[in-house]
C-alpha cells in the first residue's frame, strides 16, 4: 500500500514506474480524493474549534443572565455539520482506501522492460541438465508407474488437480521438507514457526492478496467468522509481526515454515493441468525476512542464495533470473525466480520466487521499527520459496531417472530417508 502524499509528490516518476508493469495511476483521481480528504479534516476541525468558543459563550452568557437560545441553536448546527462532514469524510476515506489498496508495488528500476518471462534476464546456470540414452518420462508417469503418486484417487477424493503420495513418495516429501527447514534453520539462520493456516481478511490485506486476489483463494466460515486458507506461508509469519514496532536491535527477522498452500489458480485452466506443477493444495517451505530498508537489498541476494543451496543439497540443475518489472508480482518491488530443468519439458520451470517488497506490506500492514533518531519508521519485507515440496519431486524424479524406472537419490537425502534409490515397482532400496 502506498502513501497517497508521496505518490502525489513523485507525480510523473510514480506514473512513469507503474506504467512499467502494465499499471495506469489515475493521478488526477489521487489528488482529487487526497484534496477532499484534506479539506474536510480543516472544515471539520474549524467547527471544532467553534463548537468550544461557542460553549464557552453559552457559559458565560449564562453566568451573567442573558439570552443563550441562539448560541445554543448555533452549537446544534454546528454539531450537525460536523456530523455530516464526518459521514462524507468516511465516504472518502473508504474511497482513497480502495484506490491505494488496489495499486501495485512501484518496480525497481533495476528489474528489466518487459511483461513477460521473455523479457528476464538470466543471472546464472547452475549444474549441468542431465543428458539421457532413453526418452525421460516425466514425473506423473515416473510416479504412477512406480506407484508412490496416486493423480486417480487425489481426483476421486477432491477433483482435478490434487495428488495423493504413498509409501517412498510420501516418505520423499517428507524428508524433503526436512531437508529445507534444517538448511535454513542450522545452516541459513531462520527461526521455525508453526502457523494458522486459516487468516482473516485483515491478514490477506496485509501482505497485498486481498483485495485484488480474492477470486484465487480458497475462503470458508463458520457463523459469522471468515476465514481464508493461506497460500502460502508468507501470510501468517509476515502478520505475526503486523501493528507492531519491533527493536532495531532485533532486526532482521528471519523465519520459516513448512505449511500446506492453497490456490484456486483462477483462470490458469488448460495449463499445467497434469501433474505436480499447478495445484490446488501443495507442501511448501517458505522463508521470510523483516529487515531494515537500508539493508533489504543484500538480503535479498542472500535469500535467492538460501533458496539456491536447497537445489545444490539435491545436485538439481536450475537457472536464476531476473524478472521484468511487468511480470512482478503485485506487492513486489524486484524479484528474482529460480527455475530448475524438466527433463520431460526439456526446459527451466520455476521452482522459487524471491521478492523484495521494500516497505509495501509494511505500511498494509502496519509494521515498523525505529530508526537512529527513536522515530517510528517502516520496515522491508522480504521472501521466497525455500522450496515447495511437490515441485521439487517433479524435478527430482524426472532427473534422477533412470532407465529401468528407478529413481537414484541424492546422497544428501539418506539421513532422511534411510535408502538411496527407488526400485521401478516403488520399492525403497539401501
Amino acid at each position: 500500500m502506498h502513501d497517497a502524499r508521496a505518490l502525489i509528490e513523485m507525480g510523473a516518476e510514480a506514473v512513469r514506474r507503474l506504467a512499467r508493469r502494465g499499471y495506469s495511476l489515475d493521478l488526477s483521481e489521487l489528488e482529487s480524493l487526497q484534496s477532499r480528504r484534506n479539506q474536510n479534516i480543516r472544515s471539520a476541525d474549524e467547527l471544532r474549534a467553534e463548537s468550544k468558543r461557542v460553549a464557552s459563550e453559552v457559559q458565560q452568557t449564562a453566568k451573567q443572565g442573558g439570552d443563550i437560545s441562539k448560541l445554543k441553536e448555533r452549537a446544534r448546527e454546528i454539531k450537525e455539520q460536523v456530523r455530516d462532514i464526518e459521514a462524507g469524510q468516511e465516504e472518502i476515506e473508504a474511497q482513497l482506501r480502495d484506490l491505494l489498496l488496489s495499486i501495485p508495488n512501484l518496480p525497481d528500476d533495476s528489474a528489466p522492460d518487459g511483461d513477460s518471462e521473455e523479457f528476464a534476464i538470466e543471472i546464472r546456470r547452475v549444474g549441468t541438465p542431465p543428458a539421457f540414452p532413453f526418452e525421460p518420462k516425466d514425473h506423473v508417469d515416473l510416479g504412477e508407474a512406480t506407484g508412490i503418486l496416486d493423480f486417480g484417487r487425489a481426483t476421486k477424493l477432491s477433483g482435478p488437480r490434487f495428488a495423493v503420495s504413498r509409501g517412498a513418495g510420501a516418505a520423499l516429501e517428507r524428508a524433503l521438507a526436512t531437508l529445507f527447514l534444517d538448511l535454513h534453520t542450522r545452516r541459513h539462520g531462520y527461526t521455525e514457526y508453526a502457523v494458522p493456516y486459516l487468516v482473516t481478511r485483515k491478514t490477506m490485506t496485509g501482505t497485498g492478496q486481498l483485495p485484488k486476489f480474492e477470486e484465487d483463494l480458497f475462503k470458508t466460515g463458520v457463523a459469522d467468522r471468515e476465514l481464508f486458507l493461506i497460500p502460502t506461508a508468507e501470510v501468517p509469519l509476515t502478520n505475526l509481526y503486523a501493528d507492531e514496532i519491533i527493536p532495531p536491535t532485533e532486526l532482521p527477522v528471519a523465519m520459516t515454515a513448512h505449511t500446506p498452500c492453497f490456490r484456486s489458480e483462477a483462470g490458469s485452466y488448460g495449463r499445467d493441468t497434469r501433474g505436480l506443477i499447478r495445484q490446488h493444495q501443495f507442501a511448501k517451505v517458505e522463508m521470510v525476512k523483516i529487515v531494515d530498508p537500508e539493508t533489504a537489498d543484500a538480503e535479498l541476494e542472500e535469500m535467492v542464495g538460501h533458496a539456491e543451496a536447497c537445489l545444490k543439497e539435491l545436485g538439481l540443475a536450475y537457472r536464476v533470473i531476473k524478472l521484468p518489472a511487468g511480470d512482478t508480482g503485485f506487492s513486489a518491488q524486484l524479484t528474482y525466480d529460480i527455475e530448475v530443468w524438466i527433463p520431460s519439458q526439456n526446459t527451466y520451470r520455476e521452482i522459487s520466487s524471491v521478492s523484495n517488497f521494500g516497505t509495501f506490506q509494511a505500511r498494509r500492514a502496519n509494521i515498523r521499527t525505529r530508526g537512529e533518531d527513536g522515530k517510528p519508521k517502516l520496515v522491508a519485507t522480504l521472501n521466497g520459496s525455500g522450496l515447495p515440496v511437490g515441485r521439487t519431486l517433479a524435478a527430482l524424479l524426472e532427473q534422477c531417472q533412470q532407465q529401468d524406472g528407478s529413481i537414484v537419490l541424492p546422497e544428501s537425502l539418506f539421513p532422511y530417508l534411510g535408502f538411496r534409490r527407488i526400485s521401478a515397482d516403488g520399492t525403497p532400496e539401501a
